[in-house]
């Protein structure tokens, strides 16, 4: 059995020590052949470091690592390039620090393509007369492996300030491809967000967004044939269904993928369902926003945006559903066909992103996480105890109501209710659709679970929430399932912050 490559990143020793890897050189191969300057946004975490590896291994000659696969026997190894690769692995906490990694990174370069440049102080000077000298030097067109272009500014969200003096120093750093043009074979770069090409790709007009084309949607990641091929022997006896509703689900308009990490740490961890990926980086940037700005939480799971507004990022007018999808915590449900536009309609990906990111809205709402709260309100569901679940989130906004930070946050935000609601309710890892449309309206929130379903509506003040729900017949939708099913409706006191009226039928 192949060793898992947890943690490692480079091709070449994946290769030579025998760990698993999934083949992606026949992606690598097309898009070498049909694209010079080319651009993948990916998630953290999902694998674009070794598929940058794998093109810098292909592009220096290295053969006998591709013995088997794909690419072998149809691309020329003996074309080599001079290769510049950039990796923005580093602290950019200042601009002098950012440009001080860049300095490093460049010489790094120099001392592998065995090139001294004279021009010592000035980043964007370097990288021009590096290209230059090492097309000089090998007779032959460089090409270009740009890893994680946009750190030094997500790793600035929260100073806004510092990230567009980052944006600036990298926009006239990565301008030097384009004034080189005459001198590159090809480039590729990788991150995370998408900036306007106005913006960070200034001159750059000429590169090419892969990230959502069908035929490179598995370029990173793993197809759920992985799991049931390559990784047979290490699932063996493992409910692969439950694998895939915590891990699977994230969609690039093509075959949905598994991230990798999430894989290869659950097999080490002895199948132990956990939040894996999420654990690994803490999205401080999300609370930050999300104290700023006032969110419907519940509105995240209906959200559609224009093909414009998903592929662009502007760090002076950031929108939390399209930073939530660049950084992988909603993904495409489906693509809408509007006449002369495109819309897609996203989702949470998985289980595990549903509870964790839930839970951190929790956090950023109340202050405070109660779990107990979580275990009480999925085990009075089940059971059909509904005044028990009312006891509990009583007692929950009892509690927040004492706490000056929450008493502020309810004055202001109207929907802080339903968002306690939605969150507590999808970090306990239920089944639940917010604004789920009927032929009458739409219902406010919808619990499905194996014999029962909850049909709930939120009212704040005097409007009668469950005369709502029976009037415009919402129950009608779920009738055909024999299931139980439940219409709650729920009032809320704006001057006590808590329920004020808890009214239900079984029908």
């Amino acid at each position: 059995m192949q060793k898992l490559p947890i943690g490692i990143q480079t091709f070449r020793e994946i290769r030579e020590k025998n760990y698993i890897y999934i083949d992606k050189t026949a992606l690598a191969l097309d898009l070498i052949e049909n694209y010079k300057y080319s651009f993948l946004s990916r998630p953290r975490r999902f694998g674009k470091s070794l598929f940058l590896d794998t093109l810098h291994n292909i592009f220096e000659g290295k053969k006998e690592l591709f013995k088997g696969l794909d690419i072998y026997d149809k691309y020329n190894f003996d074309e080599t390039y001079p290769v510049i690769k950039i990796d923005w692995a580093g602290d950019f906490k200042t601009l002098e620090s950012t440009k001080a990694r860049a300095i490093q990174i460049l010489k790094e370069n120099q001392r592998r393509l065995d090139i001294e440049c004279d021009e010592k102080f000035s980043p964007s000077g370097c990288f021009e007369e590096l290209i230059q000298k090492a097309y000089i030097k090998y007779n032959k067109p460089v090409v270009i492996l740009i890893d994680e272009y946009d750190k030094p500014i997500l790793d600035n969200l929260e100073n806004p300030e510092r990230a567009l003096e980052n944006r600036d120093f990298l926009r006239s750093f990565y301008v030097m491809m384009k004034s080189n043009d005459a001198y590159i074979r090809f480039a590729f770069l990788t991150g995370i967000s998408k900036f306007s090409k106005a913006n960070i790709f200034s001159g750059l007009n000429n590169l090419t967004d892969i990230s959502l084309k069908p035929k490179y949607a598995t370029i990173c990641g793993y197809t759920q044939s992985n799991i049931e091929n390559e990784f047979s022997e290490y699932l063996q006896g493992v409910d692969l269904e439950r694998v895939r509703e915590w891990y699977n689900g994230y969609n690039f308009l093509g075959n949905s993928v598994y991230n990798p990490f999430d894989i290869l740490q659950f097999i080490d961890n002895d199948f132990l369902f956990k939040n894996y990926w999420w654990e690994s980086g803490t999205p401080y940037f999300l609370t930050t926003l999300l104290k700023k700005k006032h969110y419907n939480i519940p509105d995240l799971e209906n959200i559609t945006l224009g093909d414009e507004l998903l592929n662009s990022f502007e760090i002076d007018n950031i929108r939390l559903e399209v930073l939530l999808f660049q950084a992988g915590y909603l993904t495409i449900d489906k693509m809408i066909q509007k006449r002369n536009r495109i819309e897609y309609k996203l989702k949470v990906p998985n289980l595990e992103v549903q509870t964790s990111l839930n839970t951190l809205f929790i956090d950023t709402l109340t202050d405070s996480i109660d779990y107990r709260a979580q275990d009480s309100i999925y085990e009075t569901l089940e059971e059909g105890d509904l005044e028990s679940f009312k006891t509990t989130f009583v007692s929950l906004f009892a509690s927040l109501a004492n706490n000056n930070y929450t008493k502020n946050r309810i004055a202001e935000y109207e929907g802080f209710y339903a968002s306690i609601f939605y969150a507590y309710l999808a970090a306990s890892g239920l089944n639940i659709i917010a604004e789920d449309v009927t032929n009458e309206g739409r219902i406010d929130l919808t619990i499905l679970l194996e014999k029962s379903i909850y049909i709930l509506e939120f009212k704040v003040g005097k409007e009668n929430a469950l005369s709502q729900i029976k009037e415009k017949n919402y129950a009608q939708k779920y009738q055909e399932q024999h299931k139980n099913i439940y219409l709650v409706g729920i009032n809320f006191n704006r001057e006590k912050k808590n329920i004020e009226q808890f009214e239900w039928e079984k029908i």
